[in-house]
């Protein structure tokens, strides 16, 4: 068995299963570090212009510990910026055979990496960078590929959570073989069961809505900020409005953010009574709006991955996404169980959304794809791949060993 310790910054709710999980495998004693607890209670979340609580454990039947803070008591903020204290001798304590990281966008993320460095103890990385960060030629991003280039001589094994995460990695010079593929992934169980059992109340949802029968539904789940180009889609939508004599699709926006205020203003200007703002709903809400829907629509400019893909998959529903989605190269196959299209080209989005809506036989048919791919999109493989990247690393054991050559 493996002793593993896992810092992330802070408890993140759709982790908190694969971390049960992990923990009660029976191959990896777990310990998770956290080092804020503010997500714990209610906090507000500036992309989402809400304050709310999590309405699932987030720590539940796992063994955790909030890592102390310099100068900070155990109930510490969400201060990016401060650093441990003691963490040596927590590493050292514990007696671990490796350490997993979530990220760097956190001091003591890094401090964590550089610590296990100078003890020996093998580093696993895991996060969500694709090789979009390697293109801009901005000063800040310069200074980011150089920190990269050095935190990763430090990092014995990297867990992959998609294509271009993979693909991020080599354009620093990783080894192929430092690779190993642990995927993205939600609660494939507990979204079937939530989206099975909100179907039998479909209609009386629908009603309360105020949406007619047989209209398609076009879901958007997100905040409503910038980089989730929500406008794009609202304008897209009118296009294939547009195209519709009677009875067009209705466009629900569930989530909230800084663009609110404006889409409301330009949908009822242009749209009628087409539009559905639901604001921000939370984790058990949203199964029963996945069922609802007849496909999900994710047009982002910048989306690392774009969890809700997986999620709403597990509604047997076609997806729509723009090729700045880090999860459509892995979760669509364009045409097949949904669209992929051109961030930006809102002919090519209103054209999907028309396909989309004029079928049912379409819908239905890449809705089951979609079920088919993402069973095998799971935590099972999850497991599999950090058990396989822990045998790997074990084998090497020092990390200042394993990486001899420099990233470029």
């Amino acid at each position: 068995m493996f002793r593993v310790a896992y810092i992330v910054s802070h408890p993140i709710q759709y982790q908190a299963p694969l971390l049960r999980l992990l923990a009660n495998s029976g191959e990896i004693a777990l310990k998770v570090f956290f080092l804020s607890d503010f997500s714990f209670g209610s906090y507000y979340d500036e992309g989402f212009n809400q304050t709310f609580k999590w309405n699932t454990g987030l720590s539940d039947d796992y063994d955790w510990e909030l890592l102390p803070r310099c100068l900070l008591g155990p109930q510490t903020a969400r201060r990016t910026y401060w650093p441990l204290r003691n963490l040596h001798r927590v590493l050292r304590l514990g007696r671990f055979d490796a350490l997993w990281v979530h990220g760097w966008g956190h001091v003591g993320l890094i401090q964590a990496v550089h610590a296990a460095s100078m003890m020996g103890l093998p580093v696993l990385l895991r996060g969500e960078s694709t090789p979009d960060f390697c293109n801009s030629s901005t000063l800040r991003r310069r200074l980011s590929r150089a920190f990269c280039s050095r935190l990763f001589q430090r990092v014995s094994g990297f867990l992959s959570i998609g294509t271009l995460n993979r693909n991020f990695y080599l354009r620093f010079g990783v080894p192929d073989d430092h690779i190993f593929s642990m995927p993205y992934a939600v609660d494939n169980e507990f979204f079937q069961r939530h989206c099975r059992e909100a179907a039998k109340d479909r209609e009386k949802l629908r009603s309360t809505l105020g949406l007619e029968k047989e209209r398609t539904i076009i879901l958007f789940v997100g905040r409503l900020a910038r980089e989730k180009a929500p406008e794009d889609l609202l304008t897209a939508w009118m296009a294939v409005q547009a195209r519709w004599d009677t009875r067009p699709p209705y466009l629900v926006f569930i989530g909230d953010g800084p663009l609110r205020s404006r889409l409301e203003r330009l949908a009822g200007l242009h749209a009628g009574n087409g539009v559905r703002f639901l604001g921000f709903r939370n984790q058990l809400e949203l199964p029963a709006f996945y069922d609802l829907c007849d496909m999900l629509v994710l047009p982002s400019h910048f989306e690392p991955w774009g969890l809700v893909l997986n999620e709403v998959m597990n509604a047997a529903k076609p997806l729509v996404a723009s090729d700045h989605v880090g999860a459509a190269s892995d979760l669509i196959d364009d045409g097949v169980n949904g669209f992929v299209y051109r961030a930006g080209d809102l002919a090519s989005l209103a054209d999907s959304l028309h396909q989309l809506s004029v079928s049912g036989e379409l819908r239905l048919v890449m809705g089951q794809r979609s079920l088919e791919r993402i069973d095998t999109w799971n935590f099972s493989k999850d497991r599999q791949g950090l058990i396989q990247a822990l045998t790997a690393v074990s084998k090497r054991r020092s990390p200042t060993v394993s990486h001899s050559r420099q990233f470029s």
